[in-house]
């Protein structure tokens, strides 16, 4: 289990790669999940999937949750998240849900984010029962629900297919809570044979 972030400790610490603006930055808490465990920990990452973290604060507030100075500490769990297109991974990008001053560190972070490019989401909330979503999360990383080209980052929710623990969830992508240990798989275009059905979450998560 990683650390609690502090502002004035690891969040302060921590230098992202906001300039280039084109990948995930450095996490704060690398997973020791192994590689061959989720198809996403060997993803290129997409340019059009890429996190502008300039633009966390309002992604944030749009997802409906608020920037906070440490993690939550009241709730406190794992899903996981891999991106498929046509069969091959899209990396989930490190630092989704936080935000970094003009020094290019992180001065703030949301209940709900994630800390390297392994797919796992982090909840830590500091309030009691409250429910986050998929699409909390797909509105903090900035992607799925624009007008660009469908299968892209900036393109619709139409044609992607999502699964839970293995099996197709039809209930709405964006509607989907986020469970412990949960694995979430989106896919757009051709599906790999098998869809993944579980991670192995490191000892603690």
């Amino acid at each position: 289990m990683h650390t609690k972030l502090t502002l004035a400790a690891a969040l302060s610490a921590m230098t992202l790669a906001v300039a280039a603006c084109a990948g995930p930055g450095p996490s704060t808490a690398p997973s020791t999940a192994p590689p061959s465990e989720s198809p996403a920990t060997s993803a290129a990452p997409a340019p059009d999937f890429a996190l502008d973290i300039a633009g966390a604060p309002g992604r944030i507030a749009q997802a409906g949750l608020a920037v906070l100075t440490a993690e939550g500490n009241v709730d406190h769990y794992h899903a996981h998240l891999d991106v498929l297109k046509d069969g091959k991974p899209v990396a989930v990008p490190a630092n989704i849900g936080i935000t970094a001053g003009p020094d290019h560190r992180a001065n703030g972070i949301s209940a709900l984010h994630t800390h390297d490019t392994t797919g796992v989401v982090h909840i830590e909330s500091p309030t009691a029962g409250q429910v986050f979503s998929l699409g909390q999360l797909l509105t903090e990383w900035g992607v799925l629900g624009g007008s660009g080209a469908p299968g892209t980052g900036t393109g619709p929710l139409d044609g992607w297919t999502l699964y839970v623990n293995g099996e197709k969830y039809n209930a709405g992508i964006r509607d989907l809570p986020l469970r412990a240990h949960d694995e979430i798989v989106l896919s757009y275009g051709t599906a790999p044979a098998k869809i993944q059905a579980s991670y192995d979450f490191p000892p603690g998560e």
